[in-house]
Order: C-alpha cells, then sequence, then structure tokens
C-alpha cells in the first residue's frame, strides 16, 4: 500500500473514529503530498517516489519539532502539546528513528573514515553522516553527537 493510499485509509478511519486531532494531521499530511506531486506535474512526472515521500514527512515532523521548541519557550503548554500529539502521528509513518547510542555509531564509523580529529572537520563529517542517517534522526541530534565527539 503506497504512503498517499494509506493516509487515505487512515483518514476515514479517524473521521469513523472522530478523532479530530489524528484527522487534522492526517489531513495535512496529504495536503502537502498532493501539493508536492501538482509541483512534479509540471516537471513531466505524476508521483513522489519513496524518498521524496519521507523527506515531506521528515520536514513536516521537524516543522513540529521546532514549534513545540517555540511554543514550551513562550509558556504556551496547551500549544506544544498539540504539536506533540501531531508529531507522534506524523512519526508513525516515518522509519524508526535510531536512538542516541545507534547514532553515535554511524558517526564514530564516519569520522573514522575520513580521518576527523577536530571540530574544524565538523563539515567532512556532516554531510556523509546526513545522508546515512536521513530519515531515521533528526538532524539537531546528528549535530549535537558530531560536535560533542570533535570537541577541541
Amino acid at each position: 500500500m503506497s504512503l498517499k493510499d494509506k493516509i487515505s485509509e487512515d483518514i476515514k478511519a479517524a473521521m469513523k473514529s472522530k478523532d479530530k486531532i489524528r484527522l487534522e494531521t492526517v489531513r495535512s499530511i496529504k495536503k502537502v503530498l498532493i501539493e508536492k506531486e501538482s509541483e512534479l506535474r509540471g516537471k513531466g512526472r505524476d508521483s513522489l517516489n519513496e524518498a521524496e515521500e519521507m523527506e515531506l514527512l521528515t520536514k513536516q515532523a521537524k516543522q513540529r519539532r521546532d514549534s513545540i521548541e517555540q511554543y514550551s519557550k513562550a509558556g504556551r503548554d496547551d500549544l506544544a502539546d498539540k504539536e506533540s500529539q501531531e508529531l507522534a502521528i506524523i512519526e508513525e509513518y516515518l522509519p524508526k528513528q535510531l536512538d542516541d547510542s545507534e547514532i553515535a555509531a554511524v558517526i564514530d564509523e564516519i569520522i573514522a573514515e575520513v580521518g576527523a580529529s577536530s571540530s574544524k572537520d565538523m563539515g567532512k563529517v556532516m554531510g556523509p553522516a546526513m545522508q546515512k542517517l536521513k530519515g531515521k534522526a533528526d538532524g539537531k541530534k546528528v549535530q549535537e553527537l558530531v560536535k560533542s565527539k570533535l570537541s577541541d
């Protein structure tokens, strides 16, 4: 089942169960997918590939994480809670996120491959790390771990 089909089924299920937040979130995902597909039609393609779908979902998850952070700083726990619920729903469609130890193992491997030794080498590590971990780990978390491993 394609992501778009799964989302259509989930919209129906959310409508039947009257789950307002799930319905809004899944509809917003569908909207983003449709917008991107219509953008591609101008380029002669009519559908997204799986990597493009995951990229869009990752972007949606990142937006929610940023919003949660901003709302929390502003003391708007009600809005932060709503964003957290939406993030949990979006993450159901993403591949399982790696934990810190798994991310660290990948980063250690890349550091050894490129011979990085100081914070000056951060760019050498971040590029390959983000390619390997795309969709499996949050970029901020990867950056923090790389920074801590390469600190002088």
